[in-house]
C-alpha cells in the first residue's frame, strides 16, 4: 500500500446475498456449447470445424521468443511464394494477413514449406459437380475425405531440443561467463567506433605519404 491512507476495513454483511456469484448455470452452458459445435460442425461440413489453416509464429519479447505458436494469417509473400493469390487462398481454407511482415528467412520457408504441404493434403470439392475444374479431387477422393472436428488443421507443436549429457573438460572449467558476457556487450557497443575506426586508417594508407 502506498501514501498514509485509511487502512481497507470495509463491511459487507449487509445483504451479501446480493455480492455473491453464483455458478449454477455452468452444466447447462456446458451442454448448450457442445451442441452449438455439432450444429457448426454440420453447417461447415466437409470443412474442418476449427477454423482455416494458420501459419507458425514466435511470440514477441525475449521472454516468448523461443516458444512457436499459430498466427491470425499467412502474409502475402509467403501465398504468393506458395503459387496462391490472397483472394482464393481465403476460399480454400487458408487464413491471410495483409498486414503481416517477413523478418526472417527461415520463418518465411517454414511457412511456405506448411502451405504446399497443405495443398498437397487438400481434398477440394467442385462448385458443380457436373462441371468439375482441373484442380477440383476426383470422387475416389471426395468419398475418402472426413471432417476434421475436434482438432486444428495440421497442428502445431513445440520442438523441444535436449542436449545429451557429456563430461565437463577444460574448456568448460576455464570460460568466464561474466568476461564474456561484458565482452560481447562492449564489442556491441564499440561496433560503429571501430568500423569507423578502420575505414579512416584504410582511407589514410592510399593517401600519398608527405615527404618530409
Amino acid at each position: 500500500m502506498k501514501h498514509n491512507n485509511v487502512i481497507p476495513n470495509a463491511h459487507f454483511h449487509k445483504k451479501w446475498q446480493l455480492h455473491v456469484r453464483t455458478w449454477f448455470d455452468q452444466p447447462g452452458r456446458k451442454t448448450r456449447r457442445h451442441q452449438k459445435r455439432l450444429t457448426k460442425a454440420q453447417r461447415v461440413a466437409p470443412r474442418p470445424a476449427k477454423g482455416s489453416l494458420r501459419p507458425v509464429v514466435r511470440g514477441t519479447t525475449r521472454r516468448y521468443n523461443m516458444k512457436v505458436r499459430s498466427g491470425r494469417g499467412f502474409s502475402l509473400d509467403e501465398i504468393r511464394a506458395a503459387g496462391l493469390h490472397p483472394t482464393y487462398a481465403r476460399t480454400i481454407g487458408i487464413a491471410v494477413d495483409h498486414r503481416r511482415r517477413n523478418k526472417s528467412t527461415e520463418a518465411f520457408q517454414l511457412n511456405v514449406q506448411r502451405l504446399k504441404q497443405y495443398l498437397g493434403k487438400l481434398i477440394l470439392f467442385p462448385l458443380n459437380a457436373d462441371k468439375p475444374k482441373k484442380t477440383d479431387a476426383k470422387p475416389e477422393e471426395i468419398k475418402l475425405a472426413v471432417q476434421l472436428k475436434k482438432q486444428r488443421v495440421m497442428p502445431i507443436k513445440q520442438r523441444l531440443i535436449r542436449e545429451k549429457a557429456r563430461p565437463v573438460n577444460d574448456t568448460d572449467t576455464k570460460f568466464q561467463a561474466f568476461q564474456a558476457i561484458r565482452m560481447a556487450r562492449a564489442d556491441a557497443r564499440l561496433i560503429g567506433l571501430r568500423e569507423k575506426k578502420a575505414k579512416q586508417a584504410a582511407e589514410d594508407e592510399k593517401k600519398p605519404k608527405k615527404e618530409k
